[in-house]
């Protein structure tokens, strides 16, 4: 296992985290306690959740491993979230004072701690003014009930507004971004990549296999069945079948992952989330499991390595459509600048 820095800060975490999003619904507390004891035993560091996930029942199912299980805990970095409703009142939920006071308090009850490593603000609130919610963070930061701080599902423009008002009131700087981010979904790479390379913030990708499309387990017109998340429901959300199986980059990009995958040995998903452990700014790839089999898998791309070769092949077989202008060729050639003579 790969350790890096979490963002800018001295805290070092593993390049794969164990998503906990299916603790408590998708895989029971027995599946889940395997999947922790497997992924720290693997090398793995960083456990992430969030208050809303199975209703908060994910926070107290990792929280009860970690108490059960001292020796490991010490070594674990906790990340966690807070933002959507947990509660029918008008307050229950946002990015205001008053609700993250509550919000923290409630995680830290569930996760059974005194401090949180990584508290993440799960979505942008376009009611709370950022200065109440970035104030409310480095409060708990001094308080010491939070060691960082990061956001989820930020915009560019949202994440360097974040950065730029911390820095001018003096106060703590956010270190984390989870994005969704994978071969199939790169638009990111036009305004949040470089918004989080020039703030010093790390990347934290969800859904690196888009849904289990880069597992390589479905096929060109062929509707999915049985149980698999799109077989279960072939419509859900970002993933929908349909229009992925239409767009001939699917298959483009699903034919090369096959390709390298058998030329090492390895799985479509361990070629993808190899892919992504190599991009820019990204510090640790969140791995979404259902069981120990899709985790014991996906922790094998910790041990792949890619060549340059490969690794340009996927980024081409995935190059996202885009406009002549600002982010295609147009733009690109109005943002060079060259200087001759080198220097």
């Amino acid at each position: 296992m790969e350790y890096r820095t979490l963002g800018r800060t001295g805290a070092v975490v593993s390049s794969l985290a164990l998503g906990t999003m299916t603790f408590g619904a998708e895989a029971d507390e027995s599946t889940s306690g395997e999947m922790m004891a497997a992924f720290v035993e693997g090398g793995g560091t960083l456990f992430d959740t969030a208050d809303v996930y199975s209703s908060g029942v994910s926070e107290e199912i990792v929280g009860r491993w970690l108490s059960k299980n001292p020796t490991e805990a010490a070594q674990v970095v906790i990340a966690t979230k807070a933002r959507f409703p947990m509660g029918g009142g008008p307050n229950d939920l946002g990015l205001s004072r008053r609700h993250l006071r509550t919000a923290l308090d409630a995680s830290l009850r569930r996760l059974g701690v005194d401090n949180i490593d990584l508290y993440q603000m799960h979505a942008w609130d376009a009611i709370t003014p950022i200065e109440e919610t970035l104030s409310f963070l480095d409060d708990a930061v001094r308080a010491g009930k939070i060691s960082y701080y990061g956001f989820s599902n930020y915009l560019g423009w949202q994440l360097t507004k974040a950065a730029h008002v911390a820095a001018a009131h003096g106060w703590e700087a956010p270190v984390t971004l989870q994005p969704q981010y994978n071969l199939l979904v790169r638009d990111i790479e036009h305004e949040i990549v470089p918004a989080a390379l020039d703030a010093g913030i790390g990347l934290l990708p969800w859904s690196p296999l888009a849904g289990g499309w880069l597992s390589g387990k479905y096929k060109r017109d062929v509707p999915p069945t049985g149980a698999t998340r799109l077989g279960e429901n072939p419509e859900r959300g970002m993933e929908a079948y349909a229009a992925r199986n239409a767009d001939p980059r699917t298959w483009q990009v699903v034919d090369a992952l096959a390709e390298i995958a058998e030329g090492h040995q390895a799985t479509s998903s361990q070629v993808a989330l190899a892919w992504l452990l190599s991009r820019p700014a990204v510090t640790s790839v969140i791995l979404g499991a259902r069981t120990i089999d899709q985790l014991n898998d996906n922790m094998g791309s910790a041990d792949l390595k890619l060549t340059d070769d490969e690794l340009q092949r996927l980024t081409d077989a995935s190059a996202p459509q885009m406009d002549d202008y600002p982010y295609g060729p147009a733009g690109i050639q109005q943002r060079h600048r060259k200087i001759s003579g080198g220097r």
